[in-house]
């Protein structure tokens, strides 16, 4: 059974969200400036009948690969742990679990924004994203 947040409960953990998103972005993107550089390599190799590279290139490209992914699972498990649902790492979107007229939606939060003003039913997405506004906020409630 998912967490429900109230709104207060999912704003409060945005500076913890923010850093472990920060750290999945960027271990994300280190991962594949590793990935691109192994392949280089061995387009590299292929095209040139198995020339002699240096392994130890390649072998730290792949040990970066290697830290990036570890990094990136970490910080994806802690956010799980929280109970926020990771909807675009690309994007930076996070959505919280909540209960709205006792149906589970989502408070809904994008990476830049400064608090979490806008919630969407689960089938809707980013893109039926609606306003917080008092309705809701009289009708929704965490577990």
């Amino acid at each position: 059974m998912p967490k429900y947040f109230t709104l207060p409960e999912a704003e409060s953990l945005l500076p913890e969200v923010e850093n472990l998103l920060h750290s999945c972005i960027q271990a994300k993107q280190d991962y594949d400036r590793a990935e691109q550089e192994i392949q280089a390599f061995m387009q590299r190799i292929a095209l040139t009948g198995g020339m002699v590279v240096s392994t130890e290139k390649i072998g730290h490209a792949r040990a970066r690969k290697d830290s990036s992914a570890r990094i990136l699972k970490g910080s994806l498990e802690k956010l799980e742990e929280i109970g926020c649902l990771v909807k675009d790492l690309d994007m930076g979107l996070i959505d919280f679990p909540t209960l709205y007229r006792d149906k589970e939606v989502y408070l809904c939060w994008k990476l830049g924004e400064s608090g979490i003003s806008h919630w969407h039913h689960v089938a809707d997405g980013f893109a039926g994203r609606r306003a917080i506004d008092s309705d809701f906020l009289s009708n929704h409630r965490g577990s």
